[in-house]
């Protein structure tokens, strides 16, 4: 007797989104990586998992982890030293994930992703007041914004048509990769799905940190949940970042 049922593909690995353009594997310049042996077991691992490119994003947060310029290339350059010593052959690169608060300011040296791409965040705890006014100053220098897992925002939970107006201001959006599976609760996941729905999400990122985050992606990888769930979505890392 023939099944009319084709039986789902296990997808075991992250090829398909083939290039992290979230991360914090940079050692020791923030809260991800420790030390550099940290980072190369990191990168190690995410390549097994299929990345081919990594784009690591330091956070710039002039409070906590005031980076430079400086500093972020040093650290990604004594990763890239410590990678090719252990037979490590993938490609990295850096920009930054800028927090939006009252000290950031816009100038045109903000460390980007490739074509001027910029990478922002707000507190968890309330909207930056005028983020709407700092979005177009960064357009008016001729960046691309990119707003940092928006599901995260528990202020955004009930404001969903904040989401509408960003889309409309050409704001892209990057999903949290473990957001899908519930590790940062269920309120994140149910907007998640929300915004996955309304076809809002751009891109997709680890946002790697340690050791508990990279658990738990290997497994939704390596079980096939996670292609599942994101495979079908059209992400844009590779178009516009390999």
């Amino acid at each position: 007797m023939f099944s009319f049922f084709k039986k789902r593909a296990h997808i075991d690995h992250l090829e398909w989104l083939g290039v992290d353009m979230h991360s914090h594997l940079l050692p020791a310049i923030d809260d991800g990586a420790t030390d550099v042996v940290q980072s190369v077991g990191f990168i190690k691992r995410l390549h097994e998992l299929g990345f081919q490119k990594l784009l690591c994003t330091p956070h710039v947060f002039s409070d906590l982890y005031p980076n430079t310029p400086e500093t972020i290339q040093s650290a990604l350059d004594h990763t890239r030293v410590a990678l090719k010593a252990a037979n490590v052959a993938v490609e990295i690169g850096t920009a930054a994930e800028y927090m939006v608060n009252d000290t950031f300011k816009v100038t045109s040296e903000l460390l980007c992703l490739p074509n001027k791409h910029v990478l922002i965040e707000m507190s968890y705890l309330s909207e930056m007041p005028n983020i709407e006014q700092v979005i177009f100053n960064l357009q008016v220098k001729g960046y691309i914004v990119i707003l940092a897992h928006p599901e995260r925002y528990n202020f955004y939970f009930e404001k969903h048509q904040r989401f509408h107006r960003f889309k409309e201001m050409g704001v892209l959006f990057q999903l949290n990769l473990l957001s899908v599976s519930g590790y940062y609760g269920k309120d994140v996941k149910k907007l998640a799905e929300y915004l996955l729905q309304k076809n809002y999400y751009d891109l997709a990122g680890t946002d790697l940190h340690h050791d508990k985050h990279l658990h738990v992606l290997t497994q939704e990888t390596q079980s096939g949940r996670l292609f599942n769930k994101l495979g079908h979505v059209g992400f844009k890392n590779k178009e516009l970042f390999f």
